[in-house]
């Protein structure tokens, strides 16, 4: 057993997925390269939104993939950490708007 849970060179072994059901990965695969490809955001810009989206979703292969990707791309580690933020601002407000379920079955109880 590793030290970790998480395996960096797992990341590498993502195409293995298909070893165990190759039509879905087949499927899969062809799916996520048709989406990074450029169209109506480039490429680029897709590798930025990918990396605050993989910090929402605390994916630590898809940050160690899309942070390596957003910068070979060209995004800067200020703008890079922006994105980080607007991922946090983002996942702290779904948080909080939640809160007002919380204050409606508060009064709903009280009354």
């Amino acid at each position: 057993m590793s030290e970790h849970y998480y395996n960096a060179k797992d990341l590498g072994k993502f195409g293995n997925i298909a070893d165990f059901q190759k039509e879905l990965a087949g499927k899969f695969f062809s799916y996520y390269d048709e989406v990074f490809k450029d169209s109506e955001l480039s490429a680029r810009e897709k590798s930025l939104i990918a990396l605050a989206v993989a910090h929402s979703v605390q994916c630590p292969y898809c940050i160690d993939a899309y942070s390596a990707d957003a910068f070979e791309k060209g995004w800067s580690e200020a703008q890079m950490m922006e994105a980080v933020h607007v991922a946090c601002a983002i996942r702290g407000g779904a948080s909080l708007v939640h809160g007002v379920q919380m204050m409606n079955k508060v009064k709903e109880i009280a009354m």
